[in-house]
C-alpha cells in the first residue's frame, strides 16, 4: 500500500509498505482523507526537534473501519466512519486523571513520535475513535482535527457571547478559531503581518482584522472594543513578539491562551501580569473536542470549506509538501484524498 514518508529533513516520498496488523484493541482504518498540518510540514523542514526519522506524516485522518481486534468498549463495527485522536496518552499519570490528557507525561503524537496516518490503511487504538455523521464528506471529516485545536484555545480561555476576541495568526488554526469564536457570538479581531491571509479572513466573514505591520494593534483593538481591550487574546502564531504583545492587547481581568508554541522562551513583564491580574493559561492540542467540532461543521455553523485551499492525490503530496515548504503563503489548508 502507499504511504507518505519523509526519510530525512527535506526528503519525502510516496513509497509502498505492507498492510498492518491490528493488535489488541485496535481497529483497521482504511484512510479515506488525512489534512497536511504545519507539524508536517516541520517535519519536513528538520524544524521539529520531536520528530525522529523515518516517519510517516499525518494525524487528521478519517477513514472506514475494516475490523476490529479484540477489547472495543465504543462498540464500533465494521463499515463505522470514524475521525482518529492522534494523541497517544498513559491514562496514569496526574494530567490524564484528572481527564487532560493532551498533557500526558508520556504524550505521543502520531506523525511525530510515531507513524502517522497518511497511507492507505492504518491501525489505532479503538477507543480513540470518534463516529461521523453517514452524511459527512471524507474531507470535512478529516478537518475536525484542526477545529479541535482551535476549540481548545476558545474554551482554555472561556469565551463568552458578546465578548472581544482577539486572534493572533491568520493561519488555519487561527482562522478557525476565529470561526468558532463568531459562532459562540464573540466580535473577532484577527491580527496578522500579511494582509494576503487578512483578506482571505475578511472574505470569510472574520469582523475585523489588523496588518500589525503597517498599524499599531493595541491602539486599533481600543478603537473597536470602545477603550477596553480584549476580554480574550488567543496567541496561534507561535512569534515571541505575539506572545508579549497579547499583554497590550488584554483588558484588564482578562485571559490570554497561548496555542502558538515558539521556538525559544519569551520574557514576559510580569508587573503587567499582576497589575491586570491577567489569566494566562497554555492550550496545548485538544481533549474531548472532537464531538464538538464534527457537531459544528455539520451544523454549519463552522464552515470549514472557507479554509481548504487544496484536495490532492497521495502521489502528489511530495510536491505539494515541497512547494508548502517553500510558499507558504499560498496555501490555508490542504487535504489528502486517499480514496
Amino acid at each position: 500500500m502507499k504511504a507518505i514518508e519523509i526519510e530525512a529533513p527535506g526528503i519525502v516520498k510516496c513509497r509502498g509498505i505492507s498492510e498492518p496488523i491490528p493488535k489488541e484493541g485496535e481497529a483497521l482504518i482504511r484512510v479515506k482523507a488525512v489534512g497536511i498540518c504545519g507539524s508536517d510540514i516541520g517535519a519536513y523542514r528538520g524544524s521539529n526537534s520531536l520528530v525522529s526519522y523515518p516517519r510517516i506524516i499525518g494525524h487528521e485522518i478519517a477513514g472506514e473501519i475494516i475490523s476490529v481486534s479484540g477489547t472495543n468498549p465504543k462498540n464500533l463495527q465494521p463499515g463505522d466512519r470514524v475521525v482518529v485522536d492522534p494523541y497517544i496518552y498513559c491514562g496514569k499519570c496526574y494530567p490524564c486523571c484528572i481527564g487532560r490528557t493532551n498533557c500526558c507525561n508520556e504524550l505521543e503524537v502520531l506523525g511525530v513520535h510515531r507513524n502517522g496516518g497518511m497511507q492507505e490503511y492504518f491501525c489505532h487504538p479503538a477507543d480513540m475513535l470518534v463516529k461521523i455523521p453517514e452524511n459527512m464528506n471524507w474531507e470535512l471529516a478529516a478537518m475536525a482535527e484542526p477545529l479541535t485545536i482551535s476549540l481548545h484555545g476558545i474554551h482554555r480561555g472561556g469565551l463568552k457571547a458578546g465578548e472581544y476576541c482577539v486572534i493572533i495568526g491568520a493561519g488555519p488554526i487561527g482562522l478557525a478559531a476565529g470561526l468558532v469564536a463568531e459562532a459562540y457570538g464573540a466580535h473577532v479581531i484577527l491580527i496578522d503581518i500579511l494582509q494576503k491571509r487578512l483578506d482571505f479572513a475578511r472574505n470569510m466573514g472574520i469582523e475585523y482584522t489588523v496588518n500589525s505591520k503597517l498599524e499599531n494593534p493595541a491602539k486599533k483593538i481600543r478603537e473597536f472594543t470602545g477603550g477596553e481591550l480584549a476580554q480574550l487574546v488567543m496567541e496561534c502564531s507561535g512569534s515571541n513578539s505575539a506572545v508579549r504583545s497579547t499583554l497590550d492587547m488584554v483588558c484588564h481581568a482578562g485571559r490570554i491562551t497561548l496555542t502558538g508554541w515558539p521556538a525559544k522562551e519569551t520574557s514576559l513583564p510580569t508587573d503587567v501580569i499582576t497589575k491586570k491580574e491577567i489569566d494566562i493559561r497554555g492550550a496545548r492540542t485538544s481533549a474531548g473536542e472532537f464531538e464538538e467540532a464534527l457537531g459544528l461543521i455539520c451544523s454549519g455553523r463552522v464552515d470549514m470549506y472557507k479554509v481548504l485551499t487544496r484536495t490532492v492525490t497521495v502521489t502528489e503530496v511530495p510536491n505539494v509538501i515541497e512547494d508548502i515548504s517553500h510558499n507558504p503563503d499560498n496555501y490555508m489548508k490542504v487535504v489528502v484524498s486517499m480514496r
